[in-house]
């Protein structure tokens, strides 16, 4: 998701929308470790994502 589309939702938001993608990829390691992830990019997309959140929520403060 880019960072103009997260710009638009609101802190509440942005928070249940970072909890849900950090149990995502907390599924998507055990599923790697378990040999079922077949995409390993998403991995990568999620992190950023994180940190894109992340980072709007540093700068509204």
């Amino acid at each position: 998701m880019e960072i103009k589309e997260l710009k638009k939702r609101s802190a509440e938001e942005l928070k249940r929308m970072e909890t849900q993608l950090r149990e995502e990829l907390r599924q998507l390691h055990f599923d790697l470790a378990s040999a079922k992830v077949k995409n390993v990019k998403k991995m990568g997309e999620i992190r950023k994502t994180i940190a894109r959140i992340m980072t709007l929520k540093k700068l509204n403060k």
